[in-house]
């Protein structure tokens, strides 16, 4: 059920939004999409949907880091947080695991992006299929998604997976 990349394209541009669109080696992981790329790991992007209370939420950190969980309930005032199993990210987000993109998740309302996602001018991350990263100004995920910005998660040692939380 993922959204054509021409669909969030013409999102980006209806939204007066500058991007470019890196093709790839279709990838799943973070860390090797930047591999395939020669992207430095810190520039791309991992878009993550969790659940918070039962409710969908876009969570979007370096792929150098890891989500804290803790941190991230305390962002969204939550009792619970939990990572979506890959059906249910497809679900609630339009696009299958490594190519969701930070930006159009028809069924998500709340995004969080970690801090550190900001101290980058511009960042990669899932252009709607396996095989397309989109490089977008932070500060366009941020406005588009009305992201709450937070200290949300912490450096790893080891280039996480996409889907460690």
């Amino acid at each position: 059920m993922s959204l054509p990349r021409r669909d969030l394209s013409a999102y980006l541009q209806a939204n007066h939004v500058w991007f470019h669109v890196v093709e790839k080696r279709s990838t799943v992981h973070t860390a090797d999409a930047a591999a395939a790329t020669g992207l430095p790991l810190e520039r791309v992007v991992k878009s993550l949907v969790f659940t918070a209370d039962g409710e969908p939420v876009m969570v979007i950190v370096p792929g150098t880091c890891r989500v804290d969980q803790r941190k991230l309930r305390a962002a969204l005032g939550a009792k619970r947080v939990h990572v979506a199993s890959f059906a249910d990210a497809e679900r609630y987000s339009g696009y299958s695991p490594g190519a969701t993109p930070p930006v159009y998740h028809p069924w998500i309302a709340r995004v969080v992006m970690d801090q550190r996602v900001m101290q980058c001018d511009t960042v990669y991350g899932g252009g709607g299929s396996r095989n397309t990263l989109i490089e977008m100004k932070a500060a366009d995920i941020q406005r588009l998604n009305n992201a709450v910005v937070a200290d949300i998660a912490h450096v790893t040692e080891k280039a996480p997976s996409p889907t460690d939380g």
